[in-house]
């Protein structure tokens, strides 16, 4: 480096502004400066070095430097780093349009690209609408989506986010929407994933009634509402909810931003109860974590539904300067050429039962709460061991306990009360022991001080 450390701190702090953070304290937490990863570990400017249990934001796939993605960036960066796909192509998006097309359910059959999840979302939100005036229905505009959703953060997707602490200082931008109850929230009220299941079905079943001949699209996050601190779906929600939307004639949006590409244990969570959606959205693990890449796609029937002569401008007016930046494609590609590998899958499930295994013992801790977990993600909430209660918001304890666990080598990011674990697939399961561990040893440390 030809800056020295503590200038580019200052640097930091004088230009660079965050997401998520408030920048008031930032620096307060020692944050690091990252230089290199190999593997599944992260190394800061100073030398330190953290295992990466948070996927560098849930996104890193196979690890970092991986020698085959690493040669497939090389070899495209030896023909082309990027060119516009208006009015052209290239052979890295086509190739990797038909594999995604290959690779997700059925109904999928046509990929519109973006360059992340937001977008993708917000791609999904605006063919869905284009759809039905297309289709001479244009009554058809409300989006149903659900509490402590998340969507990502343009305006268009957090106007389905149910997310009040992102979401709430923009709702005069948002437009309307109508939500249903968080299922998890509901099946823990119940005290019974079946229970709350059925009040879920019936909350779902009442507003199509009333609604359904004006609603556009139901969209639904894989299987777990993620940033909303890891509240999995009781089982068969998504495969009863996709019946409905049919039978009313509603469209189906399932966000597998944090949950495709291997992080259920199937390679995307809606094959697990064989759902076929009309428009999927993807992004985070789908470049395997190196580039920002994502994907909208969408079934043969909404794709006919915007073929028409020319003058009749039914076309999808949307897009960007980077979609399908070939670069990335050539990433993406060299990542799903490993999915093809025989037991990667196979033992990312393995994974995902040494976790749930180990994430036991925050039952018995008086400093946490039941960890929650969807395939290879987890939360575990901290608590006061005093009152049993979360820390107060402005304490930041759940930042302490993430500084402490990077001092002890483990790097981990705090949502909400939780500490979330979201590792890469190819996290060993040493190493699954290994933040487990820190974890319990800095949750104890910070809690009793």
């Amino acid at each position: 480096m030809t800056t020295d450390i503590e200038t580019l701190r200052q640097w930091d702090r004088r230009y660079f502004w965050h997401p998520f953070t408030q920048m008031a304290c930032w620096g307060d937490d020692d944050p690091w400066i990252i230089v290199e990863g190999r593997g599944n570990y992260v190394y800061d400017a100073q030398g330190r070095c953290a295992l990466d249990a948070i996927a560098s934001l849930w996104c890193n796939v196979h690890g970092h430097r991986h020698p085959h993605l690493d040669a497939a960036l090389v070899e495209q960066l030896g023909r082309i780093a990027h060119s516009t796909v208006l009015g052209a192509s290239h052979p890295g998006g086509i190739r990797l349009a038909r594999a995604l097309v290959e690779l997700t359910p059925d109904s999928l059959q046509h990929v519109f690209f973006s360059e992340d999840g937001a977008e993708a979302v917000e791609i999904a939100i605006k063919i869905a609408a284009q759809y039905w005036i297309n289709r001479g229905r244009p009554e058809k505009t409300l989006f149903l989506t659900l509490d402590n959703a998340y969507h990502g953060d343009t305006v268009g997707a957090s106007s389905l986010g149910g997310f009040p602490l992102f979401h709430q200082v923009y709702g005069r931008l948002h437009f309307p929407s109508r939500r249903l109850p968080s299922p998890y929230v509901l099946a823990e009220t119940q005290g019974d994933a079946v229970r709350g299941l059925a009040i879920w079905l019936q909350a779902l079943d009442a507003l199509l009634a009333s609604e359904g001949e004006r609603t556009a699209a139901l969209i639904l996050e894989g299987g777990v509402q993620g940033a909303a601190g890891i509240l999995p779906y009781p089982p068969g929600l998504l495969a009863a909810a996709a019946q409905r939307c049919r039978a009313h004639e509603v469209l189906l949006i399932v966000d597998e931003v944090a949950t495709g590409f291997g992080r259920s244990g199937s390679l995307f969570a809606c094959e697990q109860e064989g759902v076929e959606p009309d428009l999927l959205a993807l992004g985070k693990g789908i470049s395997g974590g190196y580039l920002p890449l994502a994907a909208t796609l969408a079934s043969e029937d909404i794709y006919q539904a915007f073929l028409a002569p020319f003058a009749e401008a039914k076309q999808f007016y949307y897009g960007h300067t980077y979609t399908a930046n070939p670069l990335a494609c050539a990433v993406a590609l060299a990542s799903l050429e490993l999915f093809a590998e025989p037991g990667l899958l196979t033992e990312v499930r393995a994974n995902i039962a040494r976790l749930s295994r180990g994430l036991e013992r925050f039952a018995e801790r008086p400093y946490s709460a039941p960890a929650r977990q969807f395939g290879l993600m987890a939360a575990v909430p901290l608590r006061d061991p005093h009152s049993g209660a979360a820390f107060p918001y402005g304490d930041r304890r759940e930042y302490a306990v993430c500084r402490r666990a990077r001092d002890l080598g483990v790097y981990l990011r705090p949502l909400g009360d939780s500490i979330v674990i979201v590792p890469p697939l190819s996290v060993t399961a040493e190493e699954i022991g290994t933040i487990l561990r820190v974890l319990d040893q800095a949750m104890a440390e910070e809690c009793a001080r």
